[in-house]
């Protein structure tokens, strides 16, 4: 029997025959010659023989069965990626194969669809923040505040990034990746130690005019809100620094937007916006910005602008800026962000009109009252001390367990055993606050929830 063939699929033996022949090989192994010898695998791999489709999807099933979610137990992790409601005309809408399998738009005469919605995106985007323009997306938060930081640099010719002490040390170490390669100096900024804020005084020891920006989180890592946000802006702009802030967008219904308080750059995680928590991921990067040419210019991924056909008869939008090196000489580009959020970005839009002002403003209410609510059931708790930092919280509470002797993980795997999943050890990350876990309520915590966490967890106390 001749071995199978299909011009389509390239694996088939035929194909790999005449490939081989074009390029001037005669077995697979010559095109790894340049690995050592010493590095390739010298037994037969071990794989199963092949099943149908249904067997394979059997077998999946049964792998992913063991698996605890969101819908088997109740969750109170966050910490940078959080679980919020998804609304079904979301899900609905974003599975439209146009929108589902749209790479990016190239041709904005068969584009126009995608187009418009990354139009109001970006409209929706600076709605909430203040700011005056904004891209279409980028990979993540800890990605956008890299590209901040790194376009600051650009725009004012100097080398040095403050940041506040807490911060999320994924972001942190990602923030460094982008900086360090190009001579960028990261300097944190002390907290105060009752409060968690700002320590202005150092940060006045710290600023200087080699500072290009000063990078603010509103609300913190660690889920207090900042106070000291026009104080910190003013220190930045006197010595000539940007002003760049970090936000979760679901706190902007009751916050003040960055750009009232004086930021430059805005950016933030858009995951609450509509977007799954996904085994954490693909996130939303959030990335705007004043409206000032210098740093339009600067700003990394894609503009899309709202025009006019020829005759000046119908809307219509293109991509307006593209400083990335696929569009222009690699030497003027700003980044090599490529395949952006899109689809995230849709989702967000998506959601944002949805919830139109006022439903976004419920959104943040409801989520600050619950949180607030579990703060004081669970700061009633004897030997628990809920929150670490006296000051007012959003979403995320941190509760310290030093008082109980007990640690973190052991309070976690207690609470695993009641269908709990508590929130996140930072023991590790912020040593000086001793056994803390950083707690995250939201809109999907009902009351009764929240009274059974406050239940266990007392329980477990009592029971030490």
């Amino acid at each position: 029997m001749a071995p199978y063939s299909h011009p389509y699929i390239p694996n088939s033996l035929p194909e790999i025959d005449e490939m081989m022949r074009e390029i001037g090989i005669k077995t697979i192994d010559e095109l790894y010659i340049d690995v050592p010898d010493i590095y390739r695998l010298k037994k037969t791999l071990n794989l199963p023989e092949s099943h149908s489709e249904l067997e394979v999807k059997q077998h999946v099933e049964k792998l992913l069965s063991k698996n605890k979610t969101c819908k088997d137990i109740s969750v109170f992790l966050g910490a940078g990626c959080w679980p919020h409601y998804v609304p079904a005309v979301v899900k609905a809408i974003i599975q439209r194969g146009e929108l589902l399998t749209s790479y990016t738009p190239y041709q904005p005469e068969i584009s126009q669809g995608m187009l418009q919605i990354l139009f109001e995106y970006q409209s929706m985007i600076c709605e909430l923040t203040e700011m005056e323009v904004a891209n279409c997306s980028m990979y993540d938060w800890a990605s956008a505040l890299g590209e901040a930081a790194r376009m600051a640099v650009r725009v004012t010719h100097r080398n040095k990034i403050l940041i506040p002490k807490i911060i999320h040390p994924d972001r942190k170490a990602i923030l460094r990746t982008y900086t360090e390669p190009v001579g960028i100096t990261i300097q944190e900024v002390n907290y105060e130690t009752g409060t968690g804020q700002i320590d202005l005084q150092d940060l006045r020891a710290k600023i200087s005019e080699k500072a290009a920006a000063v990078y603010i989180e509103n609300p913190s890592y660690l889920g207090f809100i900042e106070t000291n946000m026009e104080e910190i802006e003013k220190e930045a702009h006197e010595k000539g620094a940007l002003f760049i802030v970090g936000v979760d967008p679901t706190s902007l219904g009751v916050l003040k937007p960055p750009g009232e308080y004086g930021a430059d750059i805005v950016v933030g995680e858009g995951q609450p916006l509509g977007n799954p928590m996904n085994y954490g991921g693909p996130l939303l990067g959030i990335f705007a910005c004043r409206g000032d040419l210098h740093l339009i210019r600067q700003l990394p991924g894609r503009v899309i602008g709202m025009t006019t056909t020829v005759d000046g008869s119908q809307k219509a939008f293109c991509m307006a800026l593209q400083t990335r090196e696929q569009h222009i000489r690699r030497e003027k580009a700003t980044s090599n962000i490529c395949s952006n959020e899109s689809l995230c970005a849709v989702a967000a839009a998506v959601y944002l009109a949805l919830l139109g002002p006022e439903g976004f403003r419920e959104l943040s209410e409801i989520i600050m009252l619950r949180a607030n609510y579990a703060i004081q059931l669970l700061s009633e708790i004897e030997g628990l001390h809920v929150p670490v930092f006296d000051s007012i919280h959003f979403k995320e509470f941190t509760v310290n367990f030093d008082s109980v002797n007990l640690t973190v993980n052991k309070v976690h795997r207690r609470l695993l055993e009641h269908g709990i999943h508590g929130g996140k050890d930072i023991s590790k990350e912020f040593p000086e606050l001793g056994e803390t876990a950083l707690y995250c309520i939201t809109e999907v915590h009902s009351k009764e929830e929240i009274d059974r966490l406050a239940t266990i967890l007392e329980k477990i106390v009592r029971e030490k």
